[in-house]
């Protein structure tokens, strides 16, 4: 995340997800970070930013956009000098697409200058805002991220590591920290190492840390290792130190990453990407065989998933759908009309393809039910006899509080109807979802251990979530009682 103060839940979530970049010890680090953030590009598109550290001052240029808008100017990549930087890409909502929110944010202090970048948000942001505001701390920007600076300097005599770990003993939540210091760059990730974050090494020895491994693949860093829940990553000139905050972690990252975030080249917890959402596929295949005369993806993130139905299930797979490379995600547009707009700009049906026929489509998540009804009637205005929709993940009832964009159930399409009443509302001749237990056993993480769910958050599934909910939690439980008030209303009038 990064980039949006988050209110409880009975109120307008403004969670997001981001991507992060880092490198220390090469020289040119920013137009390094700059290829880094166009491989993330994807996980956030409203604004974008690079920090440098030439050894003793810190450089920092950021603003709203893509990054090829944000850094349209070469100079701008030029004048951040150093062999050191981080970088930041954003997605937030509307109303606080401000640049006050944009990262890396740079702070300048007395005692040494810090800039820090963040993916992930916090469950307990407001609670720990109004106490440092109450202080005497203040804020320059909405986001959250702005709390984890104000918590070291609130410690910062202890030194600023020890500062630093014992603030991030203080945010809970999902999140994954870089930090810029003039002679290092630091890595955080949360006790439960919720969003991704990975460590990559040049030839040249120079260290990278990013969200995904494919933005080490672009400036060809050779991948190390994950890291691991509550740990603290130094590098500086001496190398990488591997350190804890804490060691009382457990593996849950979030599911949604294999589903649909990450590109489908990112290895997560050594787990391929692409062969996770090919195996959902499969397993979506043997729970619910559908009688088709082909299997069509929603392009791009569920071809893998596609696939891999495909080929279980012995059909032909077919490009049914057309996506315009040069259109956002939808699902991350900021408004319900911008993103009705969205699909239609995004995906055309193919009718040579798909006139006359049966057709099986795959898609990876339904979560407001907005791009699944168009899609359908895009393919049956090309002529489809029968649209038979395929999910190849669970039906999302329950809000994401670790940096997705639904924080609130009313959102929520499966949160509000059966799996019949969604087929009849999106206008599917058949709708059907992968179970969790199919999910769980699809990404197959290696390094779990015996962590609950096969180290996997599936929390907007089931309702598990791995951490307390904080600020959020007295409105996630006012909207459960409400829909059990719901139900039972439901029952006795039948």
């Amino acid at each position: 995340m990064g980039g949006g103060f988050t209110v409880p839940a009975e109120i307008k979530g403004l969670n997001e997800e981001c991507g992060v970049f880092g490198v220390f010890g090469a020289p040119d680090a920013s137009q390094l970070a700059y290829y880094g953030l166009h491989t993330l590009q994807h996980r956030g598109q409203e604004g974008a930013g690079i920090v440098s550290s030439d050894g003793q001052h810190l450089y920092q240029h950021r603003d709203r956009g893509l990054l090829a808008e944000v850094f349209a100017d070469p100079a701008e990549l030029k004048r951040l000098v150093g062999n050191a930087a981080i970088g930041h890409v954003r997605y937030g909502t509307s109303g606080h697409n401000s640049i006050a929110n944009v990262q890396p944010f740079l702070f300048r202090f007395h005692d040494g200058d810090v800039a820090l970048a963040h993916n992930g948000n916090l469950t307990n942001a407001v609670t720990l805002r109004r106490q440092l505001e109450d202080e005497g701390a203040v804020f320059q920007s909405d986001s959250d991220t702005e709390i984890l600076i104000h918590l070291i300097r609130k410690h910062i005599k202890e030194g600023f590591i020890p500062a630093l770990k014992k603030s991030l003993n203080q945010v809970h939540g999902g999140f994954a920290y870089l930090l810029l210091q003039r002679d290092r760059m630091i890595a955080a990730l949360d006790p439960n190492g919720i969003r991704p974050l990975c460590i990559g090494q040049l030839a040249n020895g120079a260290y990278v840390v990013a969200s995904e491994t494919c933005a080490l693949d672009i400036i060809n860093a050779r991948f190390i290792r994950d890291v691991q829940p509550g740990e603290l990553i130094i590098i500086d000139k001496a190398g990488l130190h591997i350190d804890h905050y804490t060691t009382d972690t457990q593996l849950a990252i979030c599911s949604m990453e294999y589903i649909y975030f990450a590109r489908p080249d990112s290895i997560i917890h050594g787990v391929t990407v692409h062969n996770a959402r090919k195996e959902m596929g499969r397993r979506l295949a043997q729970e619910h065989p559908v009688d088709a005369d082909m299997v069509i993806g929603v392009p791009n993130s569920s071809l893998s998933a596609a696939s891999g139905y495909a080929e279980e299930i012995g059909l032909p797979y077919e490009m049914g759908l057309i996506k315009s490379q040069y259109v956002a995600r939808t699902f991350i547009q900021p408004t319900q009309a911008l993103r009705e707009r969205g699909v239609h700009l995004k995906l055309s049906a193919v009718r040579g393809v798909v006139n006359g026929k049966r057709v099986a489509v795959v898609d990876d998540s339904i979560v407001r039910g907005t791009t699944s009804k168009q899609i359908i009637k895009m393919l049956r205005d090309a002529g489809a006899k029968e649209v038979h929709m395929l999910i190849a993940s669970p039906p999302f009832k329950f809000p994401c509080f670790y940096g997705i964009d639904i924080s609130t159930r009313s959102e929520l399409f499966a949160d509000h109807y059966s799996v019949e009443e969604m087929r009849q509302k999106i206008g599917a001749d058949s709708l059907s979802f992968l179970s969790v237990d199919s999910l769980i056993k699809a990404i197959n993480v290696p390094d779990a251990g015996d962590a609950p769910h096969g180290g996997l958050t599936v929390a907007y599934f089931n309702g598990d979530y791995p951490t307390p909910l904080y600020d959020y939690e007295a409105g996630y439980m006012k909207s459960l009682n409400e829909q059990e008030q719901r139900e039972r209303k439901e029952r006795t009038q039948r």
